[in-house]
């Protein structure tokens, strides 16, 4: 769970771009160290998130971007109606099984990121009234999966430190010692 991002090389741009995202995604995992389920599922702001449904939000969106970056539809499509699925824990989902689906969806991420030909290469966005009728890089989605997790990890902070005072240095103090 790392706070300092190497690229790994310099001049790598895909590792980069990959180990910024990896570093987002260490702050919602972290967030969840030594919580119970209730507390991973509790709502203690205003707001109607919870770790354990940002952390489904995230593996779901990220699945949903690469799927649709090689040309095939997400594992969940949305709607309206279901929508606040995508944030809430559903019948036997637990934090464990998120966890482990947002492990094989980050893999599948950093290999399709890697074998493209280039970060230049395009795909067309859905036809949906919320996206732009354009095409997009790989750098691009690239670029927005970081945004989107940084987002959500700050987030994540919020509740975390909400439920019971830990802070992020506090939480990869546990996660080093632990």
């Amino acid at each position: 769970m790392v706070t300092h991002v190497s690229a790994g090389a310099p001049g790598d741009e895909r590792g980069a771009l990959l180990s910024f995202l990896e570093a987002e995604r260490g702050g919602i995992r972290r967030a969840l160290i030594g919580l119970t389920p209730e507390q991973a599922t509790s709502r203690p702001s205003a707001s109607e998130l919870s770790l354990a449904g940002l952390l489904k939000h995230v593996a779901e969106t990220e699945q949903g971007w690469i799927a649709r970056a090689k040309g095939e539809p997400p594992a969940v499509e949305r709607d309206e109606s279901t929508w606040h699925e995508c944030f809430t824990l559903v019948g036997d989902e637990t934090v464990e099984s998120q966890l482990a689906h947002w492990e094989k969806v980050a893999a599948e991420t950093e290999a399709f990121i890697r074998s493209a030909s280039s970060l230049d290469e395009t795909f067309a966005l859905p036809e949906a009234p919320w996206f732009p009728r354009e095409r997009v890089s790989m750098r691009w989605v690239a670029l927005h999966l970081i945004r989107e997790t940084a987002r959500h990890a700050g987030h994540a902070d919020i509740i975390r430190e909400s439920l019971d005072g830990a802070t992020a240095f506090e939480l990869v103090a546990r996660a080093q010692e632990g």
